[in-house]
C-alpha cells in the first residue's frame, strides 16, 4: 500500500462542500457535478472529483444503467470521474434535476435543497474534490463508484467531528471553516481509494508502481484513455518519448507485465465493468475495449473469465470477477 500512498501525494487536490440537502421520501433526483458548483472555489475547474455525504437516513444511488447501491448514514459515496448518478429513496420514478431543486445560496456559499413528500428523511452533504488536470491515471484507473464508511479507520474519529462541526455551521448559515472542510475532502478521498486498493488482489496493483516513473505513467494514462485505439508498444513509446526497448524494459520492471499484456488485461476489466453495469450490447462494448469484432472479443473474454460475455453477465450478481491469467494472442508482444 505504500505504492498506492506515493502515487496519492502527487496529486494536487482542492475542493470544498457546496450543497446541504435535505430529502423526504419519495424523492428521486438526477445530478452532477457541474463547473458553476464550485464557484468561488475556483474559476476554471478542469478534473471535478464528486462525492456525497449521508449524514442521516438512507439513500439509493446509481450510475449509469448500473445496479442501485444503498448507501447508510455515516457513509460517503465518491465518483472518481463525476459520472452523471440518479440517487433518491427509490429509484423507480423518474428523477428530478437537482440543479433545479437547489434554492439560493446562503452567504457561506452553500447551496440548499429542501425536497420530498412526508416519509422518511435524508441529509445529504455534497461536495467536489478538483486537480488540475482532466487526465490523471490514477483517476481514470479507479471505478466510477467508491464508498467509505467514515467511522472505520484510525482517522474516522476526526472525519465524524469534523462533520459535526460542519453540521453545526450550516445550522447557522455560516461556514467559517472552508480550509478545514477542503481537507475533510481530500481525507476522505484518499481514505476511499486506500480502502478501494486494500480490497483488490496483488495481481492487480502492479501498476501503482508505474505511475511513479513519468514515462510509464504517460503510458498508462494513455491506455486508460484510450482502451479502443489499436495500440503497440512501439506507438506508446513514441507517445512517451522512448525507443520501443526502453519503454518497454522500463514499463515490464515497474508494471510486471509487458504493455501490450496489460493493455489486454485493461480491456478484460473495462469490459467486465461495462456489462455489469450497463445493458449495452456486447458488440458495442468489444468496440469500446478496442475489439474490431465481436467474435474476437468474445474468445478473448471467454479464456480470461472462463465464460462468454453473455454468459458471465447473466451470473454477476455482485461484485467484478477477477480476471485470470489467461490472456489474448495480443498479450505475447511486449
Amino acid at each position: 500500500m505504500e505504492a498506492s500512498l506515493d502515487v496519492l501525494r502527487t496529486i494536487r487536490l482542492t475542493g470544498g462542500i457546496f450543497l446541504d440537502a435535505e430529502f423526504t421520501a419519495p424523492w428521486c433526483v438526477a445530478a452532477q457535478v457541474a463547473p458553476e458548483d464550485c464557484h468561488p472555489f475556483t474559476p476554471l475547474p478542469k478534473g471535478i472529483i464528486a462525492y456525497h455525504y449521508v449524514s442521516a437516513g438512507r439513500l439509493l444511488l446509481r450510475v449509469g444503467e448500473g445496479a442501485p447501491l444503498e448507501v447508510p448514514a455515516g457513509h460517503l459515496v465518491v465518483l472518481p470521474r463525476n459520472d452523471p448518478h440518479v440517487l433518491g429513496s427509490h429509484l423507480d420514478c423518474p428523477p428530478v434535476s437537482a440543479e433545479g431543486l437547489m434554492q439560493a445560496t446562503v452567504e457561506s456559499g452553500i447551496a440548499r435543497i429542501v425536497h420530498g413528500g412526508s416519509g422518511e428523511a435524508t441529509r445529504i452533504w455534497c461536495g467536489f474534490l478538483l486537480s488540475d488536470t482532466t487526465t490523471d491515471p490514477l483517476v481514470a484507473m479507479l471505478p466510477s463508484v467508491m464508498t467509505l464508511d467514515v467511522a472505520q479507520g484510525v482517522a474516522g474519529p476526526w472525519i465524524e467531528s469534523s462533520f459535526r462541526l460542519a453540521a453545526s455551521e450550516f445550522a447557522t448559515g455560516e461556514v467559517r471553516s472552508p480550509v478545514l472542510l477542503s481537507r475533510l475532502a481530500e481525507l476522505l478521498f484518499i481514505e476511499a481509494v486506500q480502502c478501494y486498493f486494500a480490497g483488490l488482489p496483488p495481481e492487480q496493483l502492479g501498476w501503482l508502481g508505474g505511475l511513479r516513473n513519468p514515462f510509464v505513467s504517460r503510458g498508462l494514462a494513455l491506455m486508460h484513455d484510450l482502451p479502443s485505439r489499436h495500440w503497440t508498444t512501439e506507438a506508446l513509446a513514441r507517445e512517451v518519448g522512448l525507443s520501443r526497448s526502453a519503454f518497454a524494459e522500463r514499463f515490464t520492471e515497474l508494471v510486471g507485465a509487458p504493455p501490450m499484456r496489460y493493455l489486454s488485461g485493461l480491456r478484460m476489466q473495462l469490459a467486465a465493468r461495462r456489462l455489469r453495469e450497463s445493458r449495452d450490447p456486447i458488440a458495442l462494448i468489444a468496440e469500446e475495449v478496442g475489439y474490431e469484432s465481436e467474435v474476437s472479443f468474445t474468445k478473448a473474454f471467454k479464456r480470461t473469465f472462463g465464460a462468454p460475455p453473455a454468459a458471465w453477465r447473466r451470473g454477476q450478481e455482485g461484485g467484478l470477477a477477477a480476471p485470470s491469467d489467461r490472456h489474448d494472442e495480443e498479450s505475447e508482444e511486449c
